[in-house]
């Protein structure tokens, strides 16, 4: 699985910064927000809206906050980059903001169970695959499905992970992900589907094949 763009960290920021309030917009759908777009940006320019919920302002505000976050650093990507995530997007929904989970969990829709976590486990599946010949991309798609199933954090996992995997491309100029509203419905399929199986390969080339997105320069 080849990077699908090759940009500068300068370029790939811009591209970000462009595309914010639709990372942010997309991304709050896993909760359920109903803000539309434009009062997305709104929320996201600072100015109060009518008609939608303080828990809904607030998701929508920590994900710029974690987008905001991951524009800003570029050290090297590690588990302690995706507890600081966590503690930024999940603030006020997780039960311990940022802390691995120490208790079980169930899914809903599917039979499979997440094992509890195990600090050490996580770090060293994350260094496991940021160490190998993988491009930036396919490191990006297997740590944010990995941790998805493994639902490492009391709350926020789909949020942490889709940020946590644009941190990882971004920093490798290899462009955005990003699911929209109008995938959701094969997201959820597509991930059911892993979720039960532990086989992320679908996944994987769907979300690689119509969720990234660059620059092409001509």
């Amino acid at each position: 699985m080849k990077n699908k763009f090759r940009l500068t960290l300068k370029q790939n920021r811009f591209l970000t910064k462009k595309n914010l309030v639709s990372m942010v917009y997309s991304t709050s759908k896993f909760e359920r927000v109903t803000a539309t777009l434009p009062q997305t940006k709104t929320i996201i320019d600072g100015m109060s809206v009518a008609g939608v919920s303080i828990d809904d302002i607030q998701v929508i505000v920590n994900l710029k906050k974690g987008l905001e976050f991951v524009l800003s650093h570029s050290e090297p990507f590690s588990l302690e980059i995706c507890q600081q995530i966590n503690r930024i997007v999940a603030a006020e929904d997780a039960l311990v903001p940022g802390q691995i989970r120490t208790g079980s969990e169930q899914i809903g829709g599917v039979q499979y169970v997440p094992p509890i976590s195990d600090v050490n486990n996580v770090k060293t599946d994350i260094q496991t695959i940021m160490n190998n010949d993988y491009a930036a991309t396919e490191k990006a798609l297997k740590i944010m499905y990995d941790i998805m199933r493994q639902q490492i954090f009391w709350d926020g996992n789909k949020r942490t992970a889709i940020l946590y995997a644009n941190y990882i491309l971004i920093n490798a100029g290899a462009g955005i992900v990003n699911i929209n509203e109008n995938q959701l419905e094969v997201f959820n399929t597509l991930l059911a589907k892993y979720y039960e199986t532990g086989n992320s390969q679908e996944i994987m080339r769907w979300t690689y094949d119509n969720c990234l997105y660059g620059i092409e320069f001509k």
